[in-house]
């Protein structure tokens, strides 16, 4: 088996045992009682009013999980749209939903997501075929990079919503050459990485109609210029959503 494969059995079958000893003992674990994971390690359960590096770094891997025509702000803080995203993700995989983050749901997440932070189902090479550094966009490299990351965990939500079946990428980051070769326009939020272009199945309207519920505030598809082959969700400050042949 790869690497990464070998990686996330592991990190199942800890998550297994964790849940194991916390039914038979009884004991309310800190998330410091969690396995380390490769990526980034909880060291508390967090809960609302509670704020810090550690509450943003839950924000990221929740951000798909907003509600409808929402987006969740990355601001480390522990506030009511926190704990709702936390609640719909528990809900998502099955866990108990009470908007607390502790050890059954940090484990999820780190069953979810790959050493470099990127989530299991999407990886930073599919999303950049432009430029192996990310520069050359609208932002520094390190921000299009950050910018790509949120948004795959918007997408692993909307995966998931979906009945986890695969989102195929056609084109993600692009530098303004890229973006120039390809007649993207101007200002689009692929030079940010945040932008991302889906085609094949599901359909193309109801990747549409289902973005709409992951924090993506930029949906472009079907009946929209230059979008009857292909699906764009990007995060624009503000909402700019038509996909006309989709009703939206």
């Amino acid at each position: 088996m790869e690497v990464s494969v070998i990686r996330r059995f592991g990190r199942f079958l800890a998550a297994l045992a964790l849940t194991a000893a916390t039914t038979v003992v009884g004991v309310t674990f800190t998330a410091g009682a969690a396995h380390a994971d490769g990526c980034y390690t909880w060291g508390r359960t967090l809960s609302e009013g509670m704020s810090g590096e550690d509450v943003r770094q839950l924000q990221i891997r929740v951000s798909g999980y907003p509600g409808y025509g929402a987006v969740l702000a990355l601001d480390g803080v522990y506030g009511p749209g926190t704990r709702s995203a936390v609640i719909r993700f528990q809900q998502a995989y099955g866990l108990g939903a009470d908007g607390i983050a502790g050890p059954q749901t940090f484990n999820q997440i780190y069953a979810l997501q790959d050493d470099d932070c990127t989530p299991v189902s999407f990886s930073y090479a599919e999303w950049n075929r432009c430029n192996s550094d990310w520069s050359g966009g609208a932002v520094s490299a390190s921000t299009a990079r950050f910018n790509a990351r949120v948004s795959m965990w918007k997408l692993q939500a909307m995966r998931r919503a979906l009945g986890n079946v695969p989102l195929y990428i056609s084109s993600g980051f692009r530098s303004y050459a890229c973006n120039s070769a390809v007649g993207g326009a101007s200002n689009s939020r692929h030079l940010y990485g945040d932008g991302v272009d889906l085609v094949g199945s599901p359909s193309l309207c109801r990747l549409a109609q289902q973005a709409r519920y992951h924090g993506f505030s930029n949906i472009l598809g079907p009946g929209y210029p230059g979008h009857n082959d292909h699906t764009h969700l990007g995060n624009t400050p503000s909402r700019s959503w038509s996909a006309p042949t989709c009703g939206i």
